[in-house]
């Protein structure tokens, strides 16, 4: 047995079985192993950033890593954006980037580059000098690091740079797993000191464990008891909601929202969180939201349990069992004539098929969320790290992960072309994804911002860096090139019937929403 299939048999031994593949030259070994290995389940994306979205769509869903298969620097280049966006959702990932051979890389051929240095802004864990005796070791290795919890935003990104020597070297076999660290509790005074503190001037801010619907539930109760405030973060990475879920609310974007949001809290509650900080740097506001008057206390960090975290603090007070909020159910009225982000919106909530996956991106998707939690059971992938073009290939490793449920990627029309790819994935693979593309020929965000600058009017040529208009993409068309049928609507009839001739049949469906 070589260094190659000594790997993958170890990584499907331990229960990873999927790799988004975009492979070349210095990774031939491993797709030998990939072949020889039909426990190992490869899926072909056309561009390295659909790999590393589908491994982070897979990861959030399924709470396992997939691993990616990129080709030296540049593959993994390619796929950078959307590990910041893992990174930021700590998705646990396993990166395979091949590498010359190790005697090779002194020479300097065209392909040889730092792949360590471009690893570093998206890992935590990195391994570059394998060999084929230690490369299933490493990759236990690996595979212990992407399941461990971090602080911060270091994430749960393991990637194992492979030589090409350590695959076609002889190895001893498969090796076992190793033991991933307990989950840290958080310390009993910490909750006693929230516990005391917490009152109906407080807000407990949730994120990474703390988005579970335990956690939820958790936070919940002791809202029930003291009348604090929940919120979820800005860019939550996932959230089960809909109908009987607890009532929460949602920090806003722009940083005077949040400061708004925040004016009359004396208590902030972290539980999973870090503190709020503006998105931007903007002349007249702090990057630091949180208010002089309040006070931030964190009950457990991104490593921490912070399900146990709350749930100790609500025993602590005596919260109640039951009695919070929740959402309650509510059938929309249904919108008639001209398409608005709005009405899509309200169209949506209507016709989402339970147990539905959302993934979520730039463009007019975000109004979706909240009316979406009173209509059906689903499940919201929110874009993290703000690299666009997140939520088409997040979908395809969703629809892997959950192929019962029917999933959806809502995308702005300029983040629909960054990976565009996807819907060749979808389309190969036969994934039940709707596509919504939200069409208004710009880079709409970005006029908002240059509009905060203080000008009033968008100049010719500065307008002419968000037009998307010339020439006029046919979303349509381009993704029935790559094997996925859709319709183009521009009414709420059209919108809404295109939306259940989709829901009502297997494979992939793409939506252009002209708004």
């Amino acid at each position: 047995m070589n260094g190659a299939e000594s790997l993958i048999r170890s990584l499907v031994n331990a229960g990873v079985n999927i790799c988004f593949a975009n492979p070349g030259t210095s990774e031939m070994h491993l797709v030998q192993a990939i072949d020889a290995v039909p426990e190992m389940r490869a899926v072909l994306c056309l561009f390295e950033g659909v790999c590393t979205g589908a491994a982070d769509g897979y990861g959030r869903m399924q709470g396992v890593p997939a691993t990616t298969l990129l080709h030296l620097g540049p593959g993994l280049g390619n796929g950078i954006a959307n590990l910041h966006n893992a990174r930021r959702a700590a998705t646990p990932i396993i990166n395979l980037i091949g590498n010359h051979a190790l005697y090779h890389v002194k020479y300097d051929a065209p392909l040889t580059s730092d792949i360590d240095t471009l690893a570093k802004n998206v890992s935590s864990w990195i391994r570059s000098d394998s060999t084929a005796r230690s490369l299933a070791a490493d990759g236990m290795a690996a595979l212990q690091a992407a399941n461990t919890l971090k602080p911060g935003s270091l994430g749960q990104i393991s990637t194992l740079i492979v030589p090409s020597d350590a695959c076609w070297g002889e190895a001893e076999g498969p090796v076992g797993t190793l033991d991933v660290p307990a989950l840290v509790e958080a310390d009993d005074k910490v909750i006693t000191d929230v516990a005391g503190k917490i009152d109906s001037n407080s807000m407990i801010l949730l994120n990474n464990d703390g988005l579970s619907l335990p956690a939820r539930i958790a936070a919940s109760r002791i809202q029930a008891e003291t009348g604090c405030r929940i919120a979820l973060t800005t860019f939550p990475r996932r959230v089960d909601g809909g109908p009987g879920t607890p009532v929460f609310e949602r920090l806003p974007y722009f940083p005077e929202h949040v400061m708004a949001t925040l004016k009359n809290i004396n208590t902030l509650v972290l539980a999973g969180s870090d503190a709020p900080v503006s998105f931007f740097a903007y002349p007249d506001y702090p990057s630091e939201l949180v208010p002089d008057s309040c006070e931030a206390i964190v009950l457990a960090d991104g490593n921490e349990n912070v399900t146990l975290a709350l749930q100790s603090v609500a025993e602590s007070i005596n919260a109640p069992e039951s009695g919070y909020p929740v959402f309650d159910k509510r059938i929309p009225e249904v919108p008639a004539g001209k398409l608005s982000v709005a009405t899509a919106a309200t169209l949506l909530a209507g016709l989402l098929p339970e147990n539905s996956i959302v993934c979520g991106d730039s463009g007019g998707g975000g109004a979706f969320f909240v009316p979406a939690q009173e209509t059906t059971p689903h499940t919201w992938l929110n874009l993290t790290g703000g690299s666009i073009g997140q939520g088409g290939p997040v979908s395809v490793g969703a629809a892997i992960a959950r192929p019962e449920s029917r999933v959806l990627a809502l995308l702005g029309d300029g983040a629909a072309m960054y990976t565009n790819q996807a819907f060749w994935t979808q389309a190969r693979e036969g994934l039940d994804v709707t596509t919504v593309i939200y069409s208004n020929h710009r880079y709409g965000i970005l006029e908002t911002e240059y509009l905060r600058l203080g000008v009033n009017e968008i100049g010719d040529r500065a307008g002419d860096l968000f037009d998307l208009s010339r020439p006029f993409i046919d979303f349509v068309s381009l993704a029935g090139s790559m094997g996925v049928p859709g319709r183009v609507a521009k009414t709420c009839e059209e919108f809404s019937a295109a939306l259940e001739l989709s829901f009502s049949q297997p494979g992939p469906f793409v939506i252009e929403a002209r708004v």
